[in-house]
């Protein structure tokens, strides 16, 4: 098996104690949202996988000769494949390694911390899952929308823009546009026109308010806001990118009201706009 680069661990007659891996939810990108539980696995680990979506200043919290190994991806340009990274996890936890993978929002919500779980009890390697803030419900709030409001919406769906692997079954557009409530789509500003199209295909009001926002939680955030059959060509036009999050129901029109995070840090990032 492969060796990576080791952080000073000592192997007695050729044989180390297993390590374990911690499966650390970093947040949705402000560091100040991390827990403490993940801080704490932060500065006793040997090794830190990281992924693109972890603010940078978490890594300062790591001790000295830690080693770390950015393993981000990005929309078809990946780092390193997902089973590179599980194979890593593994082969640093055989060394005797604490390793600490830090993963973007919560490491079981479309983050592929199962996957990396699997690997890991597959291979008899002591793991924990550490769950962390998801952008889900960290991002519309510090756009002003509460996800859940008992005036406009009892229920919240979760779903990713992402199809599957080849394979899966692909998401029902047309069978969301029937719950009610609010729905959060996560990574999926590529796929705007096609999913809002499909629910209005569905049935959903295509006056129903829609909000688009970029890199939540950090200074460099940015939405736009509109209806479910405008709010594709307003992002487009406003130029936002992944990572992005959408919100659609009626709750994003509290934003009209409740955005709070523009005016704690006006200087530092876009304003919101709303229609």
């Amino acid at each position: 098996m492969t060796r990576y680069e080791q952080p000073g661990i000592d192997e007695e007659n050729g044989r180390t104690p297993p390590g374990k891996v911690y499966l650390v939810g970093a947040g949705p990108g402000d560091p100040d949202l991390i827990t403490r539980k993940a801080l704490r696995c932060l500065r006793m680990a040997d090794v830190v996988l990281y992924d693109r979506l972890a603010s940078p200043l978490l890594l300062e919290e790591t001790r000295a000769g830690a080693v770390r190994v950015f393993v981000g991806k990005m929309p078809r340009r990946h780092a390193m494949e997902q089973e590179d990274i599980n194979r890593m996890l593994v082969t640093y936890a055989r060394q005797g390694c604490t390793v600490v993978r830090l993963k973007g929002g919560d490491p079981f919500l479309f983050g592929r911390g199962g996957e990396e779980a699997q690997a890991l009890a597959e291979a008899g390697i002591p793991f924990e899952v550490v769950p962390g803030v998801s952008a889900a419900i960290a991002v519309p709030a510090y756009a002003g929308i509460p996800v859940t409001h008992r005036d406009y919406a009892s229920s919240v769906t979760i779903v990713t823009g992402r199809e599957g692997a080849q394979g899966a079954p692909g998401i029902n557009w047309e069978a969301l546009a029937a719950l009610g409530g609010t729905l959060v789509v996560l990574m999926g500003v590529a796929a705007l026109p096609d999913f809002t199209r499909r629910l209005i295909a569905g049935g959903l009001d295509p006056a129903t308010p829609a909000a688009v926002i970029q890199e939540g939680t950090t200074r460099r955030q940015r939405s736009v806001a509109g209806t479910l059959a405008d709010i594709a060509a307003r992002a487009a036009d406003a130029g936002l990118t992944a990572p992005a999050t959408t919100v659609i129901g009626q709750v994003v029109a509290m934003g009209n009201v409740l955005a709070w995070y523009n005016s704690v840090v006006p200087s530092l990032h876009g304003a919101v706009s709303h229609s």
